[in-house]
């Protein structure tokens, strides 16, 4: 007897792909382009507390929050990874990625 898959719900969850490098190797450009041109592949986009730079956009690049907001976030265990580097806090949001995978996304996620 064949098992039913709940309605609504892909039958394989996504799996998670990490491209770990020092900051400036180009992973962030390597994991969007990637995803860019395989279907069914995200990239996770991380909270920061830096500024945004030049052309740069809000839940696009980054989301960029304060200081505070990244805490109280943290406090909650709402990051499934978090660090800080060059002085600003870097975090990626379990809540996004869970929802990425229940949707049977693959996801890439750059540390």
């Amino acid at each position: 007897m064949k098992r039913a898959e709940p309605r609504g719900k892909p039958a394989v969850k996504g799996e998670l792909f990490i491209v770990s490098a020092p900051s400036g190797a180009g992973k962030t450009t390597l994991c969007r382009e990637v995803s860019r041109i395989v279907p069914r592949l995200k990239h996770s986009v991380s909270y920061t507390t830096r500024t945004p730079r030049k052309g740069e956009k809000n839940n696009v690049h980054y989301s960029f929050v304060n200081q505070d907001r990244f805490r109280a976030m943290l406090k909650k265990g709402e990051f499934a990874e978090w660090a800080v580097v060059h002085g600003n806090l870097y975090g990626t949001s379990a809540k996004r990625l869970k929802e990425l995978s229940n949707k049977g996304y693959d996801i890439i996620l750059d540390i």
